[in-house]
């Protein structure tokens, strides 16, 4: 390990988080203080509100957005009728802090319009999803209104894509041209808000049937980009992993807050005793483990699913995986094992002493900047080592599909 991997591991803004962590207290109280952070962050609540027209696919993106099928336990109810006449929050399997609230159809005979947005409770929401389907309709531009008048975003997205894409290739056989269809679809979208007053509307394609095809990651990418911060991580951790980008999106996150968790499975090694001799802290390095395995669809229920999306054998899909504690399940037994690997040690020295140069107070408690080290190299390596997997795996899935 060199100089430049370590300023990529632990870049210079990140040390100054860490020295400013340490101002107002010594390295246990420095430790607390980013441990209730970081707890804090998996409790944070996000509310999307899914919406719009019966049977325009609301159910089946709230479903295919949380890596379920149709009929999956846990999904949302799917049908040709409408059958959603309450709004219904639905968790995300791993995140149980993320709710999709699919809303009860607009348009349909059970619901006055006018009377829609009390119904729902609209000021709940982080922010909505119209979902629409065929063609642009007047209580598109009713509902986008509504939702403006009140301070809050939505983004419009006009699914079923590929059906429209199938119509057009049998009525177009001789000048089909998809991109020219695209591109149809979407400027009608936008002149349809445009005209009903809506400045600047932000309108994504998608087919939930094929999701790694058009807008679905520029529409991932825009709800990241325009999230508060707090939020901003807790989405991205909830998304499903099909695109590159995404992937890497999620590395970057959690790179950005492997010194927290170091430091904070750190704290009571600063009293000082011999490494991690406490439970808790190795139990904090386990569950944050765990969490990147998920995150990265690397554990066996999102393996299947993607293996299910894309009609792979799982086998297969595994088969590519070069890291292979990533198939173990992750054990406090395993990770102690893997704290105790002499090349650990070693990387741990280097981290703390180039650690210390910015941050004093770390080299001044040697159990606990060398309990940090160990946990930071420990989940920079096996982050490292998770983000690379589940690229090959993607790129197995996504071998021979157009």
């Amino acid at each position: 390990m060199d100089s430049k991997e370590l300023y990529y591991a632990l870049p210079k803004n990140q040390l100054q988080e860490m020295k400013m962590a340490f101002e107002n207290g010594d390295f246990l109280q420095a430790a607390e203080n980013v441990k209730k952070c970081i707890v804090g962050i998996d409790d944070i609540p996000l509310n999307i509100a899914v919406t719009g027209e019966s049977g325009s696919g609301k159910s089946t993106f709230i479903n295919v957005i949380r890596g379920l099928g149709d009929e999956d336990e846990g999904s949302a109810r799917t049908g040709v009728v409408e059958t959603t006449v309450v709004a219904t929050p639905y968790s995300h399997p791993r995140h149980r802090n993320v709710k999709y609230w699919d809303l009860p159809g607009m348009g349909t005979t059970r619901f006055d319009p006018n009377e829609y947005l009390e119904l729902v409770k609209l000021t709940q929401f982080d922010f909505f999803l119209i979902i629409a389907s065929e063609r642009f309709r007047d209580c598109h531009i009713q509902l986008a209104r509504a939702i403006n008048s009140m301070g809050k975003k939505f983004y419009f997205v006009r699914s079923k894509i590929d059906a429209d894409l199938n119509a057009f290739r049998r009525h177009r056989k001789s000048n089909y041209n998809e991109e020219q269809i695209l591109r149809e679809i979407r400027n009608n979208c936008i002149k349809g808000l445009h005209d009903g007053g809506i400045m600047c509307p932000q309108v994504f394609l998608l087919s939930c049937l094929e999701l790694e095809k058009y807008d679905f990651y520029p529409l991932q990418k825009t709800l990241e980009n325009e999230l508060p911060s707090h939020k901003r991580h807790v989405f991205l951790l909830s998304l499903p992993n099909i695109y590159f980008q995404a992937l890497e999106s999620k590395r970057d996150a959690f790179r950005n807050q492997i010194w927290k968790h170091a430091l904070a499975s750190a704290g009571k090694a600063s009293i000082p005793i011999p490494g991690f001799s406490a439970d808790s802290d190795i139990d904090l390095l386990v569950n944050t483990i765990k969490v990147y395995k998920e995150a990265f669809g690397l554990d066996e229920r999102s393996l299947n699913c993607l293996a299910t999306m894309f009609d792979k054998d799982i086998q297969d899909l595994m088969s590519v995986i070069q890291n292979k504690l990533v198939l173990q399940e992750i054990t406090y037994d395993l990770v102690v094992n893997l704290l105790n690997r002499r090349e650990l040690t070693a990387a741990a020295l280097k981290v703390t002493e180039y650690a210390a140069g910015t941050v004093p107070l770390l080299g001044s408690v040697a159990a606990g900047a060398v309990a940090f080290g160990t946990a930071f190299w420990l989940l920079y390596s096996f982050l490292k080592d998770i983000a690379d997997d589940a690229r090959r795996v993607l790129s197995r899935a996504l071998e021979n599909t157009v």
